[in-house]
């Protein structure tokens, strides 16, 4: 096909990349959706309105591929990362269109494999959960016993099944054909949720199409937050709206971290007075209960350092828990320089 129509031609993915100040990640985001094979795509970053080196990265890699947008200014009402990728998706020419994030690394042949997932399973929407990548002792410490709960509320078998209402997706990786993406009114019609991906996917499922979900090592990567300041604000954007009792599930993992580190404790003590038989009982006991935690810790794929460290992290989890809760009930949750009321984002996900 000659280059000129070849430029015209339709492309079979838009790959949609909304960027608010993501100077840190972007370029390997970029360089990983740029040399994908397999599929023909358009890539189309949208720069919300950045200060910092986001949109001169994103431009080094403008070419008939890649395009640069501008977010129009934020509409009363909307969050900053919907009315971004509402206009990418306006721009966007392909016959399905992926919607994923700055902090991403997509595998070679990732995209045309995950075409070719949906097709075989005849979902309108899929969606994977990327491998997470922790570094620093916070990541380690956190991330595992959050996605562990994840896990367990957001099951992937019961969001894949068309006879189960359960409902999800992760928003670092949506691919969804453009008809069921303008059937539900895309991301315009939760223009106001913070938590737009998993009400992105309730609506999809709820219109009758098929929706798949599944965590996906094999395609993406992912390193969210690279700092304990960063990770602190994201999950306090998003854990309330997660989980809809956030109080009890804080009050769970406090309990169960007390009991653990208690009977250890109690343990290490009779065993250092020469009581035999309190040190078994109380050491038997933090086993128990430690290789429980262990177990759920283990559903959420993380490396072994990460899942020990994760043990330290349910203390911590329930005060981001309680932290989310607080923010969302004055109504100013606070993210990337912007702060919205939770009274919009509350009535979009009926908690």
């Amino acid at each position: 096909m000659p280059a000129t129509l070849q430029a015209l031609a339709r492309p079979a993915v838009s790959v949609i990349v909304p960027a608010r100040n993501e100077e840190a990640c972007l370029g390997p985001c970029l360089q990983s959706l740029a040399t994908q094979a397999g599929v023909t795509l358009e890539i189309i970053v949208v720069d919300d309105h950045s200060t910092d080196r986001t949109r001169e990265i994103a431009l080094s890699f403008s070419n008939q591929q890649v395009r640069v947008i501008e977010a129009a200014p934020l509409p009363p009402g909307w969050t900053g990362k919907n009315n971004a990728v509402t206009a990418g998706s306006r721009a966007a020419r392909g016959e399905w269109l992926l919607f994923t994030d700055a902090d991403t690394i997509h595998l070679p042949g990732s995209l045309a494999l995950s075409l070719e997932e949906a097709k075989r399973h005849d979902a309108s929407l899929l969606s994977y959960s990327p491998e997470q990548i922790v570094k620093s002792f916070w990541e380690k410490a956190i991330m595992p016993v959050i996605f562990a709960e994840l896990a367990a509320s957001y099951r992937p078998s019961q969001v894949s099944d068309p006879n189960s209402p359960a409902a999800a997706a992760n928003g670092q990786y949506i691919l969804i054909t453009r008809e069921a993406y303008g059937a539900v009114g895309g991301h315009a019609a939760v223009a106001a949720n913070l938590l737009e991906d998993v009400a992105l996917a309730r609506a999809v499922k709820q219109s009758g199409r098929k929706i798949f979900f599944r965590y996906a090592a094999d395609a993406v990567q992912t390193r969210m937050y690279r700092s304990f300041a960063q990770l602190r604000e994201g999950w306090t954007k998003n854990l309330a709206l997660l989980f809809p009792t956030p109080a009890r599930l804080a009050t769970l993992r406090t309990i169960e971290f007390v009991l653990i580190a208690a009977s250890a404790a109690i343990a290490v003590s009779a065993t250092l007075r020469g009581r035999e038989q309190p040190a078994a009982a109380a050491g038997i006991l933090a086993g128990i209960l430690y290789a429980l935690f262990l177990k759920r810790i283990r559903r959420a794929h993380f490396s072994w350092d990460a899942d020990v460290f994760a043990f330290l992290g349910l203390p911590l989890f329930s005060y981001l828990l309680l932290r989310s809760k607080s923010a969302h009930a004055t109504g100013k949750v606070p993210w990337k320089g912007r702060k919205y009321s939770d009274e919009r984002s509350l009535l979009a996900t009926g908690h």
